[in-house]
């Protein structure tokens, strides 16, 4: 497959739903829940459930449902977004399971802290969620607020975490 083919996708049902997973040949580029905000038209994207990247990011997604998995271990394309945004979500990366931060100190984190808005803008278009922690981000006085899955999920995922 070319760097320019449309990623391959594979489904499956989550506790929290129905989620698509895709691939491109540098690696993971999407995780999106069903209805989630912010997602690609994927109906012309080849459904290819048997695909190794496809199948380890789903077993380690079972897994970390499932409550064995605290981090992932996959390759990552996350080129879709803008050179900022990927600064953003390397950035999430680093915020270990079980624990949460606010848009400000993501955004001081990053060296811009008068950047809280384009900061946030960019967590909520994270491509890979879960896998990129963007749940782990809470507003300033810990409200869960912005979550592209929907509230009630980030709500259920910073649960399965203890971070609530």
């Amino acid at each position: 497959m070319n760097k320019n083919a449309a990623p391959l996708t594979a489904t499956f049902d989550s506790p929290l739903g129905l989620i698509r997973v895709a691939a491109s040949p540098q690696g993971v580029c999407g995780v999106w829940f069903e209805g989630q905000r912010h997602q690609p038209d994927a109906s012309r994207w080849p459904t290819v459930e048997d695909h190794p990247l496809l199948q380890q990011a789903t077993v380690q997604l079972t897994q970390y449902f499932a409550g064995q998995r605290r981090q992932f271990d996959l390759p990552l394309d996350l080129s879709a977004g803008t050179p900022f945004q990927q600064t953003v979500w390397q950035a999430l990366q680093s915020l270990p399971f079980g624990t949460s931060c606010s848009y400000g100190a993501l955004s001081a984190q990053l060296g811009r802290p008068s950047a809280v808005r384009a900061v946030s803008s960019a967590v909520g278009r994270n491509p890979v969620s879960i896998v990129v922690p963007c749940h782990r981000v809470l507003g300033a006085n810990g409200a869960l607020t912005g979550y592209a899955g929907g509230l009630d999920r980030k709500a259920a995922l910073l649960k399965l975490e203890g971070a609530v």
